[in-house]
């Protein structure tokens, strides 16, 4: 994919969560319990960074850990809902792809649902180091991105895919949109189709190590792709 397609990729995904967040924030409100098992990694007095927090549900969760929370977001819609419901929580607005913290600042870093609205191998590859860059020596990854390996997610795969074969696509294989359609707005979400094997080679091209890796387990399907991996230096 080239960089400008990218980069406009990126602008299009910040402005579709600022138009939708309080809907959005609406299907956000229930924590998904097939991610808490994640929250094992965490120590009391650890300084965490949750990254792509949005509207800050997790932050009970950081909460009951004993952690020193930052969230950060780049939709300010989004930021502005976590403000609210968490006001004594710290949020703040960023980009995952030049994070405003120093280097070696944060001892756990959490990427939920993040990844997967990054285009290209290029730019997911820059988050991945910057997540690094943050992280203390022995720091740990936890990450996470959809499972869009789904009967219901096939046909906006299959789409991009076809449109990409004929010459009709910008988009990288394995790319996709998928439409937002509650409330009153509606929009187009870029997402990628991550497979397992995709992730962890990323996370282990980053010069990571893999401590575990898997699917999470909801009601008879797996609806996200996990990675937690160590920074080694």
């Amino acid at each position: 994919m080239k960089r400008e397609t990218a980069e406009e990729i990126i602008k299009g995904v910040k402005e579709s969560f600022d138009l939708i967040a309080e809907d959005f924030s609406t299907t956000r409100e229930r924590l998904w319990e097939d991610l808490k098992f994640l929250f094992d990694y965490l120590k009391k007095g650890d300084k965490v960074l949750d990254l792509g927090c949005g509207n800050g549900r997790f932050y009970p969760w950081f909460q009951e850990k004993g952690v020193a929370y930052v969230g950060i977001d780049f939709s300010s819609s989004l930021i502005e809902i976590a403000k609210k419901k968490f006001p004594e929580g710290k949020f703040y607005l960023g980009n995952a792809l030049e994070l405003p913290f120093k280097n070696n600042e944060f001892d756990v870093l959490f990427a939920i649902a993040l990844l997967h609205h990054i285009p290209s191998n290029e730019l997911r590859l820059k988050v991945i180091l910057e997540a690094k860059r943050v992280l203390k020596k022995k720091g740990i990854l936890v990450l996470t991105v959809w499972n869009l390996w789904q009967k219901r997610y096939f046909k906006y795969i299959l789409s991009e895919f076809k449109k990409k074969i004929l010459g009709k696509s910008e988009l990288d294989f394995k790319d996709c949109y998928i439409p937002w359609n509650k409330g009153e707005v509606k929009v187009q979400r870029y997402c990628h189709a991550f497979t397992l094997r995709e992730l962890k080679k990323l996370i282990i091209k980053s010069d990571f190590k893999l401590i575990s890796s898997g699917y999470t387990r909801r009601k008879g399907y797996r609806p996200n792709i996990y990675v937690v991996a160590k920074k080694s230096l």
